[in-house]
Protein backbone atom coordinates (compact mmCIF):
# COMPACT_ATOMS: atom_id res chain seq x y z
CA UNK A 1 0.00 0.00 0.00
CA UNK A 2 1.44 3.57 -0.71
CA UNK A 3 1.52 5.88 2.28
CA UNK A 4 1.63 8.53 -1.20
CA UNK A 5 -2.11 8.26 -0.79
CA UNK A 6 -2.57 8.10 2.59
CA UNK A 7 -2.67 4.26 3.10
CA UNK A 8 -2.09 3.01 5.94
CA UNK A 9 0.47 -0.08 5.03
CA UNK A 10 -0.42 -4.25 5.40
CA UNK A 11 1.78 -4.97 8.03
CA UNK A 12 0.03 -1.94 10.35
CA UNK A 13 -1.24 -3.00 14.35
CA UNK A 14 -4.55 -1.84 15.52
CA UNK A 15 -3.28 0.88 17.37
CA UNK A 16 -2.11 2.29 13.95
CA UNK A 17 -5.05 1.54 11.78
CA UNK A 18 -7.01 3.05 14.75
CA UNK A 19 -5.04 5.80 14.97
CA UNK A 20 -4.86 6.46 11.21
CA UNK A 21 -8.66 6.40 10.36
CA UNK A 22 -9.90 8.30 13.25
CA UNK A 23 -6.65 11.32 11.79
CA UNK A 24 -8.71 10.86 8.91
CA UNK A 25 -12.42 10.98 10.56
CA UNK A 26 -13.34 7.75 10.14
CA UNK A 27 -14.50 5.46 13.11
CA UNK A 28 -13.67 2.31 14.88
CA UNK A 29 -16.15 0.89 12.88
CA UNK A 30 -15.83 2.37 9.41
CA UNK A 31 -11.89 0.87 9.76
CA UNK A 32 -13.44 -3.17 10.05
CA UNK A 33 -15.78 -2.57 6.96
CA UNK A 34 -13.56 -0.81 4.52
CA UNK A 35 -11.23 -3.46 5.73
CA UNK A 36 -13.80 -5.66 4.77
CA UNK A 37 -13.60 -4.73 0.64
CA UNK A 38 -10.16 -7.00 0.90
CA UNK A 39 -13.05 -9.09 0.16
CA UNK A 40 -12.66 -9.07 -3.34
CA UNK A 41 -9.30 -8.34 -5.40
CA UNK A 42 -5.72 -10.21 -5.22
CA UNK A 43 -2.13 -9.28 -3.82
CA UNK A 44 1.07 -9.50 -4.43
CA UNK A 45 2.89 -11.98 -2.21
CA UNK A 46 5.29 -8.83 -1.07
CA UNK A 47 2.40 -7.53 0.97
CA UNK A 48 2.16 -10.65 3.18
CA UNK A 49 5.53 -12.91 2.63
CA UNK A 50 6.97 -11.68 5.97
CA UNK A 51 4.15 -13.57 7.73
CA UNK A 52 4.92 -16.62 6.28
CA UNK A 53 8.63 -16.80 6.05
CA UNK A 54 10.63 -14.42 8.43
CA UNK A 55 8.16 -12.32 10.73
CA UNK A 56 10.08 -11.41 13.35
CA UNK A 57 13.66 -11.40 10.94
CA UNK A 58 14.62 -14.94 12.54
CA UNK A 59 12.69 -17.14 9.67
CA UNK A 60 9.67 -17.32 11.64
CA UNK A 61 5.95 -17.53 11.04
CA UNK A 62 3.45 -15.28 12.42
CA UNK A 63 2.09 -16.95 15.55
CA UNK A 64 -1.43 -15.30 14.48
CA UNK A 65 -1.36 -17.33 11.49
CA UNK A 66 -3.37 -20.33 11.44
CA UNK A 67 -0.87 -22.94 10.90
CA UNK A 68 -2.47 -25.23 8.57
CA UNK A 69 -2.83 -21.84 6.31
CA UNK A 70 1.08 -21.63 6.03
CA UNK A 71 2.14 -24.54 3.66
CA UNK A 72 -0.98 -23.60 1.23
CA UNK A 73 0.34 -19.71 0.86
CA UNK A 74 3.82 -20.65 0.90
CA UNK A 75 2.96 -23.11 -1.80
CA UNK A 76 1.95 -19.93 -3.67
CA UNK A 77 4.46 -17.56 -2.54
CA UNK A 78 7.47 -19.94 -3.02
CA UNK A 79 10.20 -17.45 -1.89
CA UNK A 80 10.23 -14.42 0.73
CA UNK A 81 11.80 -12.54 -2.11
CA UNK A 82 8.90 -13.22 -4.47
CA UNK A 83 7.57 -9.88 -6.01
CA UNK A 84 5.43 -11.04 -9.32
CA UNK A 85 2.67 -13.87 -7.80
CA UNK A 86 -0.33 -12.92 -7.04
CA UNK A 87 -2.57 -14.92 -4.34
CA UNK A 88 -6.76 -13.95 -4.07
CA UNK A 89 -7.77 -12.10 -0.50
CA UNK A 90 -10.52 -14.54 -0.46
CA UNK A 91 -9.88 -17.18 -2.00
CA UNK A 92 -12.48 -18.91 -3.93
CA UNK A 93 -15.04 -15.25 -3.90
CA UNK A 94 -11.96 -13.16 -4.65
CA UNK A 95 -14.46 -11.46 -7.42
CA UNK A 96 -17.43 -11.59 -5.00
CA UNK A 97 -18.11 -8.54 -2.70
CA UNK A 98 -19.91 -10.61 0.22
CA UNK A 99 -18.83 -10.86 3.94
CA UNK A 100 -16.85 -13.96 3.22
CA UNK A 101 -13.61 -12.22 3.85
CA UNK A 102 -14.33 -11.85 8.09
CA UNK A 103 -14.86 -15.78 8.04
CA UNK A 104 -10.93 -15.83 7.06
CA UNK A 105 -9.98 -13.01 9.43
CA UNK A 106 -12.09 -14.92 12.24
CA UNK A 107 -10.25 -18.34 11.04
CA UNK A 108 -7.00 -16.78 11.05
CA UNK A 109 -6.56 -16.27 7.73
CA UNK A 110 -6.27 -13.01 6.68
CA UNK A 111 -3.07 -12.21 4.55
CA UNK A 112 -2.48 -8.94 6.09
CA UNK A 113 -1.48 -8.04 9.43
CA UNK A 114 -3.77 -5.06 9.60
CA UNK A 115 -6.57 -7.85 8.89
CA UNK A 116 -5.64 -10.13 11.17
CA UNK A 117 -4.88 -7.01 13.82
CA UNK A 118 -9.08 -6.25 13.74
CA UNK A 119 -8.26 -9.98 16.13
CA UNK A 120 -6.43 -7.72 18.89
CA UNK A 121 -9.57 -5.10 19.38
CA UNK A 122 -12.60 -5.58 21.14
CA UNK A 123 -14.63 -3.29 19.40
CA UNK A 124 -13.07 -4.64 15.82
CA UNK A 125 -13.32 -8.22 16.63
CA UNK A 126 -17.10 -7.54 17.56
CA UNK A 127 -17.47 -6.48 14.20
CA UNK A 128 -15.70 -9.40 12.67
CA UNK A 129 -17.80 -12.01 15.00
CA UNK A 130 -20.96 -10.12 14.04
CA UNK A 131 -20.26 -10.33 10.43
CA UNK A 132 -20.40 -14.04 10.83
CA UNK A 133 -24.13 -14.33 11.59
CA UNK A 134 -27.48 -13.98 9.93
CA UNK A 135 -27.86 -10.57 10.95
CA UNK A 136 -24.44 -8.56 9.58
CA UNK A 137 -25.06 -5.43 8.30
CA UNK A 138 -22.03 -5.49 6.62
CA UNK A 139 -23.28 -4.52 2.84
CA UNK A 140 -25.43 -1.34 4.05
CA UNK A 141 -22.33 -0.47 6.45
CA UNK A 142 -20.23 -0.55 3.58
CA UNK A 143 -22.20 1.83 1.71
CA UNK A 144 -21.98 4.07 4.24
CA UNK A 145 -18.23 4.25 5.46
CA UNK A 146 -17.72 4.23 1.54
CA UNK A 147 -19.54 7.79 1.48
CA UNK A 148 -17.83 9.20 4.85
CA UNK A 149 -14.46 7.89 3.07
CA UNK A 150 -15.31 9.92 0.00
CA UNK A 151 -15.58 13.30 1.82
CA UNK A 152 -12.02 12.63 3.01
CA UNK A 153 -9.65 15.49 1.25
CA UNK A 154 -12.15 16.60 -1.16
CA UNK A 155 -10.65 19.31 -3.19
CA UNK A 156 -13.23 22.04 -4.30
CA UNK A 157 -13.21 25.42 -5.96
CA UNK A 158 -10.10 26.58 -7.35
CA UNK A 159 -8.30 23.98 -5.18
CA UNK A 160 -10.14 21.25 -7.08
CA UNK A 161 -10.00 19.75 -10.53
CA UNK A 162 -12.41 18.09 -13.15
CA UNK A 163 -11.15 15.65 -15.54
CA UNK A 164 -13.09 14.58 -18.34
CA UNK A 165 -10.28 11.37 -18.65
CA UNK A 166 -9.66 10.56 -15.05
CA UNK A 167 -6.46 8.94 -15.20
CA UNK A 168 -5.14 11.79 -17.05
CA UNK A 169 -3.49 14.69 -15.35
CA UNK A 170 -4.46 18.32 -16.93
Amino acid sequence: MSEAFGLIPPSANISTLIAGFRARGLSVKDLVVLQGSHTIGISHCSSFTNRIYNFTGRGDVDPTLDSEYIPKLRGKCRSPADQTTVVEMDPGSFKTFDDGYFKLVAKRRALFQSDAAMLDDVETKAYVEKSLTAGSTFLKDFGESMVRMGRIGVLTGQAGEIRKVCYQIN
